[in-house]
């Protein structure tokens, strides 16, 4: 006994020690730590070391990692978001999907697959891999940039897809010989959905307030694991993939005010078990099998590849994207995806795709991942980047962990840098987190420590001393950021005030509404000061100049005030335009409207008014 339980405990060692080793390499040589997972589970797995044979078993497991990336997204999907952006996603993200799968479909019929299994095959392959492009994303700092949001919009809608095409698995599966109708089997799977529907929505929310009360982290972690295991086991009982079920739990909950607590809660789990599953798909890589058909095989990734780019390309240059970002958008997302795994597992379960065909399919993903990188980085090659400058001999970034100030600013860029110096000026202790390695260096130059950490995980929040400050600077670039961190600040920590920079007037009236205590617009007192000075280079006399400067601060408080009660249009009489107001050519017989008898003498003493006189037309006033 004592022999077995050592030889387990090896193999946990071996697991994640593989992982470890791996993956901080292929990240130091820019291929991304999903190709790390990959490549460890290959090292150990029965077709390496063989510390593993049964990887099916692991990514049985791992396969909660799946489940539980499905239920943060659901989290994200809260309806205003999805409509914020549906152009992107329903427009751009579905033209992809439809040309990209009609493409693929194309080719799967060609090369002899029965039209269902051509198609399984095309939509598993359409779905390019979220954890690859975002990373890719993220090390290019185009995450926030037009041409990145529309590929996140993309993405997006990949993500939803993998919903009714697994749905779409179920209702193509044949119906057992003598087994349950297929009408018991869809109405046992919408009795789930139904019943999964009104737990989340009427049973989570007070549960989790009672939860809270107590105090307990740990209580809660658990409470979202429950509801994200319960859900999921909920949905295969009904007949139907426990990623929906985990998706459909995360949507309904995608509104309660525990949304960001049950996000930072399951996230720890979700990235061990997600690195898992791409471990497990590693070792499940038949490499016997990848010998023996690597013509077959390594036809089929280039030829999905190639016209799935095509497909991408075409889809890019129609919506009017330029050249360089039509490429850029094909190399990052002309792979399969993560999700082409579960969507061939279901069809190999329900005997749609035979396992031999599975195991092709699943070779021809993981290789197109393996691709991704290297096309990238011969896009790079043909365009090269600006070289990195040279960071040798400062010092080196530390994680924020138990960090102390008076006050918390998280972002240091150029507006955090300047928002510092007054608190610095009047002796005030601050803390400095930022999660760009590159700026944290640069303010180490200048004598500044900063403190890497992200702001808009709630635990990076309590280690930075959150919870202590007497006032938290968010100062940050990105608008999503800075209202998630604001959002999450006002939930756990709402007696400490919150001041943020906000990007334009709609993101301030969001700031508004999400509880912020003071937001300041980055251009607003520039400008302000900007004009100002071009009054006096005008001979503007300073108390004028000074007038002006507080009535266009007035007026543009009373038009946000009008705009959280209305929308972007409201008060847009309080601005001073261009806008000519032409006065009647005739003045009014107003004399029979005479409301009392001295109005109507007003009326009989006023000089009429000349019968060709021009239009009065004037600029409005200041008032």
């Amino acid at each position: 006994m004592a022999v077995e339980q050592g030889s387990e405990l090896v193999k946990v060692v071996v697991l994640l020690g593989a992982g470890v080793l791996a993956v901080p390499l292929f990240k130091r040589l820019g291929l991304g730590s999903v190709l790390g997972y990959l490549a460890a589970g290959l090292a150990i797995g029965p077709f390496g070391m063989g510390f593993f044979s049964e990887a099916g078993t692991i990514l049985h497991v791992a396969e909660l990692g799946v489940v539980m990336f499905l239920f943060v997204i659901g989290l994200e999907m809260q309806p205003t978001r999805l409509w914020k952006l549906r152009r992107e996603i329903f427009g751009l993200g579905l033209l992809q999907v439809v040309v990209c799968g009609a493409l693929l479909t194309g080719v799967g019929v060609l090369a002899g697959f029965k039209l269902p299994v051509a198609f399984i095959a095309a939509m598993g392959f359409v779905l390019s891999s979220t954890a690859i492009v975002m990373q890719l994303l993220d090390e290019r700092g185009d995450t926030s940039t037009p041409r990145g949001q529309r590929m996140v919009s993309i993405l997006l809608l990949e993500d939803l897809a993998i919903v009714p095409l697994l749905a779409i698995v179920a209702f193509m599966a044949p119906a057992a010989a003598g087994g349950v109708s297929r009408w018991v089997t869809i109405g046992a799977a919408l009795a789930a959905f139904v019943g999964l529907v009104a737990v989340s929505r009427w049973l989570l929310n007070p549960l989790f307030r009672i939860l809270a009360k107590a105090h307990a982290r740990e209580v809660m972690t658990a409470a979202a694991l429950l509801v994200v295991l319960g859900s999921a086991l909920a949905m295969q009982w009904g007949g139907l993939s426990m990623a929906m079920g985990a998706f459909a739990a995360g949507v309904m909950l995608s509104e309660s005010t525990f949304r960001h607590q049950l996000e930072a809660d399951i996230e720890p789990f979700r990235g061990i078990l997600l690195g898992l599953f791409f471990m497990g798909v590693g070792m499940s890589l038949d490499m016997p099998l990848v010998l023996a058909d690597w013509p077959l095989i390594l036809g089929g990734v280039l030829a999905y590849m190639l016209f799935k780019g095509l497909g991408i390309y075409a889809v890019a240059r129609v919506t009017r994207s330029s050249h360089g970002d039509a490429l850029q958008r094909t190399a990052l997302m002309a792979q399969g995806g993560e999700f082409a795994f579960v969507l061939y597992s279901a069809a190999a379960a329900a005997g749609i795709v035979q396992a031999s065909v599975n195991a092709i399919l699943t070779a021809t993903i993981i290789i197109s991942m393996a691709l991704t990188p290297l096309a990238v980085f011969a896009l790079r090659w043909v365009t090269p980047a600006e070289p990195e400058a040279d960071l040798d001999g400062i010092e080196s970034v530390e994680e924020a962990r138990e960090i102390k100030g008076s006050v918390l600013i998280i972002g240091f860029g150029r507006f955090g840098q300047i928002a510092s110096q007054a608190l610095l000026a009047r002796g005030i202790d601050i803390a400095l987190i930022e999660n760009d390695t590159d700026m944290i260096r640069s303010a180490a130059r200048f004598g500044f420590k900063v403190y890497y950490g992200d702001g808009t995980r709630m635990d990076v929040l309590h280690a930075s001393g959150a919870a202590h400050a007497r006032a938290i600077l968010v100062c940050v670039d990105n608008k999503a950021a800075t209202t998630r961190i604001v959002e999450l600040v006002k939930h756990e920590f709402p007696l400490i005030p919150i001041l943020a920079r906000s990007y334009d007037r709609q993101h301030a009236i969001e700031l508004i509404r999400s509880g912020v205590d003071y937001q300041m617009r980055e251009t607003l007192e520039s400008a302000l000061a900007f004009s100002s000075e071009a009054l006096r280079r005008l001979g503007v006399e300073e108390t004028e100049v000074a007038e002006i400067a507080e009535d266009i601060r007035r007026r543009d408080a009373e038009r946000l005030q009008l705009q959280l009660c209305g929308d972007i249009s409201s008060g847009i009489d309080l601005m001073h335009g261009g806008r000519w107001t032409p006065t009647p050519l005739t003045r009014p017989k107003q004399a029979g409207q005479a409301l009392n008898e001295e109005a109507a003498d007003v009326i009989e003493e006023a000089p009429p008014a000349p019968p060709h006189s021009p239009p009065d037309l004037r600029l409005p006033g200041p008032g």
